[in-house]
């Protein structure tokens, strides 16, 4: 277990034990605690958030594993289970929130804190709060930033379908699309959630001005970002249908073929059952070697020709290939 204690509005940062942060939390002003987790929970341990000394007014799923997005306001505290994208999948971070102090619990490296310990060097919040949004706006981020590269890949994929088409490219199609609903299904229940706390939050006369604008903020940046996944949604959808729109072409061009092919050979098929069918007049008139050659050989030949010119002359030939160059020529 690593606590990390960061001291505010300096942006100080110190590694101390679960006892020195409890009681930095009792007496400091200002302060933002993270604290990553190792391994799950034992029976009979106390939890960190016991540890802590804020399991009073705390909802119970907070520091537990497997809690859904989740955003409840208790009195003079809020709590959080922030989705968040990290080496390609969710993880939850759980975020506390009071007038005094911000903590974060998470069982995995977070890019948000990350990116969130720059930011605090540079902008100076003035408030937990202030620091609550700076970091749900660089959760947003993650599914921004993968939303977009995946929408690059879908537009690149599907140019290269259009150059030419191979089967591998419908499972990486289809890992696209999974990762698409895997952001959606993860982000659109987080943002209702804060939606409506939020507005809950906002109509009340004493939440400040200052707060509020943070929450619209917030609120216009997670519709952003989720017509971005959305729109991923569509590109995917869009690559599909494209890919079975090449694949119907060419067997479409194939069944042309073959048709080409029967429209030659199908007088010769004629040709070749009637005179060998044992009528008498076959069998006792035609035997002399010319009458062969021009009833077997070139009687077939002339309806070839004859076969192939008329297809020439009507651009069925080129309707029966696909339509090209139907004006030319």
């Amino acid at each position: 277990m690593i606590v990390s204690v960061v001291s505010m509005p300096e942006g100080t940062v110190a590694r101390l034990g679960l006892p020195e942060a409890r009681r930095r939390l009792a007496v400091s002003g200002f302060l933002l605690v993270d604290v990553l987790l190792s391994g799950e929970p034992t029976s009979g341990e106390p939890s960190v958030v016991e540890q802590l000394g804020l399991e009073a007014g705390t909802p119970r799923w907070f520091g537990m594993p497997g809690a859904d997005v989740r955003a409840d306001f208790l009195g003079d505290r809020a709590a959080f289970a922030v989705p968040v994208y990290e080496d390609d999948r969710i993880v939850h971070l759980h975020v506390l929130v009071t007038e005094r102090h911000l903590v974060t619990l998470h069982r995995e490296a977070a890019a948000p804190l990350r990116s969130l310990a720059g930011r605090l060097r540079h902008e100076a919040p003035p408030d937990p709060v202030a620091v609550l949004f700076l970091l749900l706006q660089e959760a947003l981020e993650t599914f921004r930033r993968t939303a977009v590269a995946a929408l690059l890949a879908v537009e690149d994929l599907e140019d290269e379908m259009f150059e030419k088409r191979r089967p591998e490219q419908v499972y990486r199609l289809a890992r696209l699309r999974r990762h698409a609903a895997l952001l959606h299904h993860a982000l659109l229940p987080f943002l209702q959630v804060t939606d409506e706390t939020f507005t809950r939050r906002m109509l009340n006369r004493g939440f400040p001005e200052e707060r509020q604008r943070l929450a619209r903020e917030f609120q216009h940046t997670g519709r952003l970002v989720l017509t971005d996944v959305e729109a991923l949604q569509e590109a995917a959808r869009r690559a599909f249908a494209s890919y079975s729109s090449l694949a119907s072409g060419e067997q479409n061009g194939v069944i042309n073929r073959l048709t080409i092919v029967s429209t030659i050979f199908l007088p010769l098929t004629f040709l070749t059952g009637y005179f060998g069918m044992n009528f008498s007049y076959l069998t006792d008139e035609m035997e002399s070697r010319a009458v062969f050659w021009l009833l077997a050989v070139g009687l077939q030949a002339g309806v070839l020709f004859m076969a192939l010119y008329v297809l020439h002359r009507t651009r069925i030939w080129r309707r029966l290939r696909g339509g090209d160059d139907l004006d030319g020529g």
